[in-house]
């Protein structure tokens, strides 16, 4: 199976989970990292809804742990435009996706460098994350 695919803005990777088993993993890997999931974007319904489009089951969370988010917005009240820290699960070519933002790309906008350490704790989590949701359970 392909590894980590890093793009410009985060990190997605291949899973042998299914779709339903995926989400529900990621769910949970980001709540014992300490984030919570305020919402859930069903794009696939959202763009049948609006567009009336075939698209593939995609689900974005936006996950937010608040005493990394707290600390962040004590250093600048208008990191709320970059919150809350987004995760994805996907479908593509029958494959299932997950992936989790760069935070130390996405603060890097703020011209903050005392950001970065912050940035990397962010990180470090949402990869533990990722590589929680790479197998089924048991």
């Amino acid at each position: 199976m392909p590894s980590t695919k890093t793009t410009d803005y985060g990190d997605v990777r291949p899973t042998k989970l299914p779709f339903d088993e995926a989400l529900a993993q990621m769910e949970a890997a980001l709540k014992k990292e300490g984030f919570g999931v305020l919402c859930q974007i069903d794009i696939q319904a959202k763009l049948k809804e609006k567009l009336g489009v075939e698209f593939p089951r995609y689900v974005i969370l936006g996950a937010c742990n608040p005493t990394l988010a707290l600390q962040a917005l004590q250093k600048d009240m208008n990191l709320g435009l970059l919150l809350p820290c987004n995760a994805v699960v996907y479908e593509e070519g029958g494959q299932v996706h997950v992936g989790a933002v760069d935070a130390v790309k996405m603060l890097s906008v703020t011209n903050h460098p005392e950001m970065e350490e912050l940035a990397r704790m962010i990180n470090e989590k949402l990869r533990r994350v990722l590589d929680t949701v790479q197998q089924p359970s048991k």
